[in-house]
């Protein structure tokens, strides 16, 4: 399993980015794709996920309503639009992807560094919000 994260840049507080990950090689129907950030000085969180067997989408509190999770099946694709962004979300970004959707969708409400044991990670983009 291979993802590769793009879209990271530098942003003005308010405005929006989108993240792209393009997943490949994975075959199975029962996984999940999620977002994570790492800012400076903290551990790394959710922020959002899909589990791809019934297509339902979790957010962490912090970005509902301003964070919104969309995939393109066909590519296999999974974007993160990040609107009305602030300096708090200046972060390191994550895709992954576990074979446990219903343990990455708790741990979108769960404390940062849980977690750190998905099945497999991309690199990361870095989104830097200045005010």
């Amino acid at each position: 399993v291979e993802l590769v994260e793009s879209g990271g840049r530098s942003v003005q507080a308010g405005e929006s980015a989108r993240l792209s990950c393009t997943v490949s090689g994975i075959f199975s129907t029962d996984y999940a794709v999620g977002w994570f950030r790492h800012a400076p000085a903290k551990g790394r969180e959710g922020v959002a996920c899909i589990t791809k067997r019934d297509g339902n989408i979790h957010y962490r509190d912090s970005v509902k309503g301003r964070f919104f999770l969309f995939s393109d099946n066909a590519k296999n694709i999974v974007y993160l639009q990040m609107d009305n962004v602030q300096p708090e979300d200046t972060a390191v970004y994550y895709c992954a992807v576990d074979n446990r959707p219903f343990y990455m969708a708790t741990l979108m409400g769960r404390s940062p560094d849980e977690g750190n044991d998905m099945d497999y990670w991309g690199k990361g983009t870095l989104i830097v919000v200045s005010s």
